[in-house]
């Protein structure tokens, strides 16, 4: 398994930061009048030293790209594969407005990032047993959809760029990701929802919309996709349950 750079959801979401960066900045331009679109256009000096001062609090929780930082199975973890998935759980914790660099989040961060990657390795290694495989077509099939998802191929080259990320590893990722898939539908099925589970489910998303004041649409409208969260749901917690069976039966070393 190559790890390299990044796992897909945190490329997507490097993606995701880059164009809602993008748009953002345009939908800015748009909106704002005139004379306040030039106060926009570049940040005080107050407010420039204290991005860099963040970033650089930031890149300080980045171990060298050699460093090994943990084990699963005798594979190992890099300090390259770390600091691309660091990257995106410290922007996943400002986004919820906290300070990924306090003392006490630091640790949490470290620890999310180490599982994250611990996961990774165990599912590809468990897929890869399981002799899953991702075809060039599933490979190109998935690329093309990030391709139209981004805006077609020319803004998602560019975007590409902009994020310093390749086609590659972008692809390497999406394989990995289908074969985990194809493991995660083998060995963790879901049990069917049975109709009493959406309809309860779906008189405690109306009781608590009809509190907001909210309109609550008919059941009909919203079967399919009260059906497929609690899929979701119910796979994600049969997940991390086996995760825990897993990581029990495996020999993982953490070294930072």
């Amino acid at each position: 398994m190559n790890l390299k750079k990044f796992l897909l959801p945190f490329a997507a979401g490097a993606l995701a930061l880059g164009l809602a960066a993008c748009n953002d900045d345009e939908d800015k331009a748009n909106d704002a009048p005139e004379d306040e679109a030039a106060q926009q256009q570049e940040p005080t000096e107050e407010e420039q030293a204290q991005a860099e001062e963040m970033q650089a609090k930031l890149d300080e929780q980045q171990v060298e790209e050699g460093e090994v930082v943990a084990t699963v199975n005798e594979e190992e973890i890099t300090g390259e594969d770390y600091n691309g998935a660091l990257g995106q759980v410290q922007f996943q914790m400002q986004q919820m407005g906290q300070d990924p660099t306090s003392e006490e989040a630091a640790e949490q961060v470290k620890t999310q990032t180490l599982d994250t990657l611990v996961n990774q390795a165990i599912l590809v290694q468990k897929a890869n047993e399981g002799n899953h495989t991702a075809s060039e077509e599933e490979i190109n099939e998935e690329y093309t959809a990030f391709q139209e998802q981004y805006g077609g191929e020319e803004a998602f080259n560019e975007l590409l760029e902009e994020q310093g990320l390749e086609e590659e590893v972008i692809k390497e990722s999406i394989a990995d990701t289908i074969i985990i898939e194809k493991y995660i539908d083998e060995a963790v099925p879901v049990d069917e929802i049975t109709d009493e589970e959406i309809q309860e489910y779906y008189d405690q998303a109306s009781a608590s919309s009809e509190e907001t004041g909210q309109e609550v649409p008919p059941l009909e409208e919203v079967r399919e996709d009260i059906k497929s969260s609690l899929e979701q749901q119910q796979q994600q917690e049969k997940l991390m349950q086996h995760l825990e069976e897993l990581k029990a039966d495996s020999e993982i070393e953490y070294l930072i």
